[in-house]
């Protein structure tokens, strides 16, 4: 989720002036080989998608932002804001439906024992240099500290440790928005008074939340802050959190543009397949392949009972259970019904005749 204007070596950006993305060589040549068709046979289209490239172990997706309270550092700040305000929404589905799980996470350091006495790090940190946090302007002469920032960002991880206590983790989102709205820097109300009023009005416990955040004047750990600084550290197959923000899905860091509908494909990508919430099966998210031909798969005409299932990925053919009544079968050429009550459709495949007022049927349990 860098820019290129962050990166140390910048000797090629000139000349770059069109989106761009990195492809291995072979790749590449493919591309190479259909572009010199594409005279003849038509546009070559090359669709990013995430479905594959995401790991999908189990029926619920976990991921986590690495962001930050501070909305004075230009332009990703105001992606962050807006990607929280745009997002919210679907998180909240996602969590309160037990789809997923999201754990905020603010980027934390600490300053070297021989420089805690400089105002630089009693400007920019809490607890004697443990954890620190830039100068939002840059200059310690005007405006607000780092440790500010340093406890604010404290202030929402007790937030969403709270909700999560009390039932609610998706309170985070609300706490993250309303904050940004209502406790904006810019307008000078960046503050302690400003932040306790929003967890009030949202009905969490201040006590719980003042008590998770312990002393920032204290010369001791924050246990917290400890467990952020861990948890930036690279694991498995994700590197080191360096930059914000930094979206984790899966354990797998997130490359692409924190937008709403990006975002939520990738999530959608973590998914089992079969086990996506309808969030991610709306015409905007995929293809439903069920609706062309059937996908393929088993269908009985006389009922429309059907075998297939849109997923994220695509379709599965299962033979399935309508109203108490259970199919078996391989799902692509034969589903029957098993079990009582499968007379109740369609006479469980069997003849029958209707005389007058009566139906007789061969179907018996």
């Amino acid at each position: 989720m860098d820019t290129p204007e962050a990166s140390p070596d910048t000797r090629y950006l000139d000349k770059l002036n069109i989106p761009s993305a990195l492809v291995n060589r072979a790749f590449g040549e493919s591309l190479k080989r259909m572009a010199e068709k594409a005279d003849a046979e038509g546009e070559v289209v090359v669709k990013l998608d995430w479905r594959e490239s995401m790991p999908h172990p189990d029926e619920r997706v976990e991921y986590e932002l690495w962001t930050n309270s501070n909305d004075e550092c230009g332009p990703r700040c105001d992606e962050q804001a807006a990607f929280v305000k745009s997002f919210r929404g679907h998180a909240q589905i996602l969590e309160r439906g037990g789809y997923a799980r999201f754990t905020p996470h603010y980027i934390t350091w600490y300053c070297p024992e021989a420089f805690r006495l400089t105002r630089q790090c009693q400007s920019q940190c809490i607890n004697h240099g443990r954890y620190c946090a830039p100068d939002p302007e840059e200059d310690f002469g005007e405006g607000y500290e780092g440790k500010q920032v340093v406890v604010e960002n404290l202030r929402q991880l007790c937030v969403h440790r709270v909700a999560n206590e009390s039932g609610r983790p998706w309170a985070w989102w609300d706490f993250a928005m309303d904050y940004k709205l209502r406790c904006s820097m810019k307008e000078k109300k960046y503050s302690k008074a400003c932040a306790e009023e929003v967890v009030t009005a949202l009905g969490l416990s201040l006590d719980k939340v003042l008590a998770c955040m312990g002393d920032p004047d204290a010369d001791a750990d924050n246990a917290v802050l400890s467990k952020e600084q861990e948890d930036q550290i690279g694991r498995g197959s994700r590197g080191d959190v360096t930059i914000l923000p930094t979206l984790v899905i899966n354990d797998v860091q997130y490359r692409g543009k924190l937008e709403r509908t990006a975002v939520l494909k990738a999530v959608c990508a973590g998914f089992k397949e079969g086990t996506e919430p309808q969030v991610c099966l709306s015409h905007d998210m995929e293809t439903n392949e069920c609706l062309h031909r059937n996908g393929g798969c088993w269908r009985d005409e006389a009922t429309n009972v059907t075998a297939c299932r849109d997923t994220y990925r695509g379709r599965v053919c299962e033979c399935p259970v309508v109203n108490g009544v259970r199919y078996d079968g391989d799902g692509y050429t034969h589903c029957k019904a098993v079990g009582p009550g499968r007379c109740a459709l369609n006479h469980g495949g069997c003849w029958s005749e209707t005389k007058g007022e009566r139906t007789f049927s061969a179907c018996s349990l």
